[in-house]
């Protein structure tokens, strides 16, 4: 089976090579043959000189065909035009997305002639408000500090890091190249539910360790939570974070089994599980089954960690449970450090297609209400709030930011800068760059010290771009920026300001029971810290 494989991939290679010496033997008969020989021994050259450069991980994987793939490239801004005019959205802004994170990553020219590329005058049309005393920021390095009163560790993290992404998912030459690259540039790697692994810790680079459902890397035989192995991974000097995973992006509240054939010797290390076993990620946790118990859950993952900062991810579902939560953290006096508010239109992996377009709540609407719910609690100030779902651009992180983020994480950025094509082919085990596969010669084409580098430089250069239109807007940090720098429109001749739509409500107004006009009371008045489940 491998063979045949190998075959799709260098199928062509041996083709022009085959070509090159038949037609080689024919001169004998007809000189004119040497014409073909001279063309197919250079693509048979080319096709080795593939295999064997580092720049490139498609061509390392598919000599000589590979190069049609860069053909495309060249009459690009041809058929990006042909998609926004034929009104397929989808796709600009993955060209477009992918084009910026490949420039910054490569360290080459990222400007662009003719103007906008959106269409300003359609609605959800959105742009930042400019000063007429632009800043000039020298420094880019933005870091927020994350640690509430009780954590004895706090962390002083960049303002823009790798979310979730779980070896498994992603090979090992993968994450390898994403924590090598974030120690480079000094920011930090989220693991991903599947554990800490060989090469998360041979890339040095800080670690915010998640704990799934699965509890892989603290995981008891019978699958449940143990305390002793959270320790050992937890006081890892990498680990900088705890993040207690309640939900992702792509599909929440949904669990999946890795079958016993996908788990290798590496996956069954750093997820502590047996080898010749289907491995269970349930949906929920088993750990805790009410909002009480879960920040008693939290205390505890703490405590086990000498002080670390604690938090955990979700994509807001029911609004109403959420608030539970908070309950709980006024009830018991637990406040996590940290929240992740992931956007259903966030994920990397494989999903189900209901649940990838229809459930969970997007990241403008889910971030909103999570921020202006810790301000009505009077939290705020004590929790840090993460974000992420498509975030690649320094716009992205800007408008998070506003709408209340302290943080951003990325995944797709941060894979487009390891040489991800979204070739569709993340559950195949057949990535065509080596990205998101266990097969070591698929593996093999992404070349760790180039994508390390480029994986730094797509960090640094997307913080100076963030500098600039922070400076554009007359702000000394992006951490100043508020609803209001940004406006959108909603129809033709009609635009509001993000004041408008996304205002940041009253600080303790729920506590004090004070209505809102957005109906934050009533869920909250149906909360109750002992249960999910609502009062009657």
């Amino acid at each position: 089976m491998e063979q045949i494989k190998s075959m799709d991939r260098y199928g062509v290679l041996a083709v022009v090579a085959i070509a090159a010496l038949a037609s080689l033997v024919a001169t004998a008969w007809s000189g004119w043959m040497l014409v073909p020989a001279a063309a197919f021994a250079a693509l048979t050259l080319l096709g080795l000189h593939d295999l064997w450069q580092s720049g490139h991980s498609i061509l390392r994987n598919y000599p000589v065909i590979g190069h049609m793939r860069f053909l495309f490239e060249g009459v690009r801004p041809e058929i990006r035009q042909y998609l926004i005019e034929s009104d397929q959205d989808e796709e600009p802004f993955s060209r477009d997305a992918r084009s910026i994170v490949y420039q910054r990553a490569k360290g080459v020219e990222d400007k662009r002639p003719f103007g906008t590329r959106k269409r300003v005058y359609d609605a959800g049309y959105a742009w930042l408000t400019h000063s007429m005393q632009p800043v000039h920021i020298t420094d880019t390095d933005f870091r927020t500090t994350i640690g509430g009163p009780d954590c004895t560790q706090p962390y002083d993290a960049s303002i823009y890091n790798i979310s979730a992404m779980s070896f498994g998912a992603l090979s090992g030459n993968a994450i390898l190249a994403l924590n090598t690259g974030a120690r480079m540039g000094g920011f930090a790697q989220d693991t991903g539910e599947g554990g800490i692994s060989r090469y998360h810790r041979q890339g040095g680079g800080d670690l915010i360790y998640q704990v799934g459902t699965g509890y892989f890397g603290c995981r008891a035989p019978d699958g449940s939570f143990c305390p002793d192995k959270f320790v050992e991974s937890a006081m890892l000097d990498q680990v900088r974070m705890i993040e207690l995973k309640l939900s992702q992006g792509a599909k929440p509240g949904h669990g999946g089994i890795l079958p016993a054939s996908k788990i290798s010797p590496e996956i069954a290390e750093a997820r502590g599980v047996p080898m010749g076993e289907d491995c269970n990620s349930p949906p929920g946790h088993s750990a805790f089954g009410t909002p009480l118990e879960m920040m008693h859950f939290l205390g505890r993952l703490r405590e086990l960690s000498q002080g670390k900062p604690v938090g955990f991810k979700l994509c807001i579902g029911h609004r109403r449970e959420f608030m539970c939560m908070v309950k709980a953290m006024l009830e018991t006096g637990i406040v996590p450090d940290f929240i992740v508010v992931d956007g259903k239109e966030g994920g990397t992996g494989a999903a189900p297609l209901e649940f990838a377009n229809h459930v969970g709540m997007p990241l403008v609407e889910g971030l909103t209400f999570v921020h202006n719910t810790m301000r009505g609690a009077g939290l705020r100030d004590r929790v840090r709030i993460g974000a992420a779902g498509k975030l690649i651009t320094a716009f992205d992180i800007a408008r998070a930011l506003a709408l209340g983020a302290d943080w951003a994480n990325s995944a797709r950025g941060y894979m487009f800068a390891i040489g991800c094509i979204q070739g569709q082919a993340c559950h195949t085990n057949r990535c065509p760059v080596g990205v998101a596969t266990q097969d070591k010669l698929r593996q093999r084409a992404l070349n760790v010290p180039d994508k390390s580098q480029r994986v730094a430089n797509f960090h640094r250069n997307t913080m100076r771009a963030l500098g600039e239109m922070t400076g554009a807007a007359g702000l000394s940090d992006p951490g100043k920026f508020l609803p209001r720098h940004f406006m959108m429109r909603q129809k033709d001749e009609a635009m509001v300001s993000g004041d408008d739509v996304f205002p940041y409500l009253p600080d303790g107004f729920l506590i004090a029971g004070e209505p809102d006009g957005f109906g934050y009371l009533d869920r909250w008045n149906r909360a109750r810290a002992a249960s999910f489940s609502p009062i009657d």
